[in-house]
């Protein structure tokens, strides 16, 4: 039964695999070549780069596992919800950090807030 189900789209794990494998080795390509460039923003670079692997990479290895011949409905259960699982926590770091960020920003909101009156009222004092 699970043979049926995965024989349809044998073409289309093919395709995206390759598809991911072909992006993933153009973007080394693209970071190799610009190492040399002298106006490259590194940060900016890591910070596009490492999802753009990740997705490619999830892509191919999700391509790759469903692909594989002899899968039962426990083997692929097991496989895509690793993969679930993985994503999860790649997504809760991100949203972490973003909440963090959210935080520190709130942070810097009040500093200025009170850095301001207290400034003024120290200035009207003085006149």
């Amino acid at each position: 039964m699970t043979t049926s189900l995965l024989a349809e789209w044998d073409n289309f794990y093919v395709i995206t695999g390759s598809s991911a494998a072909g992006l993933t080795g153009l973007t080394f390509v693209v970071i190799a070549l610009s190492a040399d460039a002298k106006r490259v923003n590194e940060t900016g670079l890591r910070a596009f780069v490492t999802p753009t692997i990740v997705h490619f990479g999830a892509v191919l290895a999700l391509a790759a596992y469903l692909s594989m011949p002899h899968q039962t409905v426990l083997s692929l259960s097991l496989g895509l919800g690793a993969a679930g699982a993985a994503g999860i926590l790649y997504v809760a770091v991100i949203a972490a950090v973003s909440v963090l960020l959210m935080f520190i920003g709130i942070h810097n909101a009040w500093d200025v807030a009170v850095w301001n009156s207290v400034r003024k009222q120290n200035d009207s004092t003085k006149a």
